[in-house]
């Protein structure tokens, strides 16, 4: 691993340091470890400051939605009441910390995330949460609905095509480098802006041989799916699938025959 994980410190208990270590043996990637470890510092800041107790395992319901109510919370509503929201001496506490930084309320997103990771840690435990229960989803889902925010790119620097042309220019030899790198690039491109881990993990029993694509004109166009399975984006219960069809798909089948790769 690229870090190190020690037991001693506030944020996390000697329990928490193998649970990780845990993670670490059963091959967890380590930007999911990375994310988790900052995840569960931050549940036990914010358990310490809201509590004054560690974060209990498995976590009572209660507390869970003590969670929500702190981070997900009306800024107009804070100005008629001071009590909603993230108490004073709460946010001070974390601010001090180094935990928060930006003012208001927290990200939707970031709020599932923890509560996500705050969900797995608790199944790594072997022991039992309360994260899917109805009370915490409606919480959720009627605190979600009340902060809403404008959506963003979630890349300022998106890569365009002038771009693409760019790089795709500094592997323009037939090495077995650059025949791989133009399929990672022109794939990713083409499947809508994989994250760097689905491209990594590719495997070839993930790629079904569609019919080609006949264009009027011109030559059939090579095409194939892409099976994604779940994905950050596609939710936990659709497993996405994306279709590419002619030049990427030309580009990655000359990588699996230049890297006579057949599985895996």
């Amino acid at each position: 691993m690229a870090f190190q994980l020690k037991s001693g410190s506030k944020s996390h208990t000697d329990q928490d340091i193998e649970t990780l270590r845990h993670l670490v043996n059963e091959g967890m990637g380590e930007n999911t470890l990375r994310a988790l470890t900052s995840d569960l510092a931050y549940l036990q800041a914010w358990s310490l400051a809201a509590t004054g107790a560690s974060l209990p395992w498995p976590a009572p319901e209660a507390l869970a939605l003590k969670f929500v109510a702190h981070h997900l919370w009306q800024p107009e509503q804070r100005d008629i009441d001071p009590h909603h929201g993230m108490p004073a001496d709460v946010e001070q506490s974390l601010r001090e910390q180094g935990f928060l930084r930006s003012p208001g309320p927290h990200a939707p997103d970031t709020v599932r995330r923890r509560i996500a990771n705050w969900s797995t840690l608790t199944k790594w435990r072997g022991l039992t949460g309360v994260f899917s229960s109805p009370s915490l989803k409606s919480a959720i889902r009627l605190a979600v609905r009340a902060t809403p925010r404008p959506r963003k790119r979630k890349s300022a620097k998106a890569v365009t095509g002038d771009v693409l042309a760019k790089l795709l220019a500094t592997c323009s030899t037939d090495s077995l480098r650059d025949i791989r790198d133009r399929a990672i690039l022109m794939v990713a491109f083409a499947s809508g802006g994989r994250r760097r881990s689905e491209i990594a993990g590719l495997r070839r029993e993930q790629l079904t041989v569609e019919p080609p694509i006949t264009v009027e004109g011109g030559p059939p166009l090579a095409s194939l799916a892409i099976h994604l399975g779940r994905t950050k984006t596609s939710g936990s219960e659709h497993a996405e699938v994306v279709y590419l069809t002619g030049r990427p798909v030309d580009a990655l089948n000359a990588w699996l025959a230049a890297g006579r790769i057949e599985t895996g």
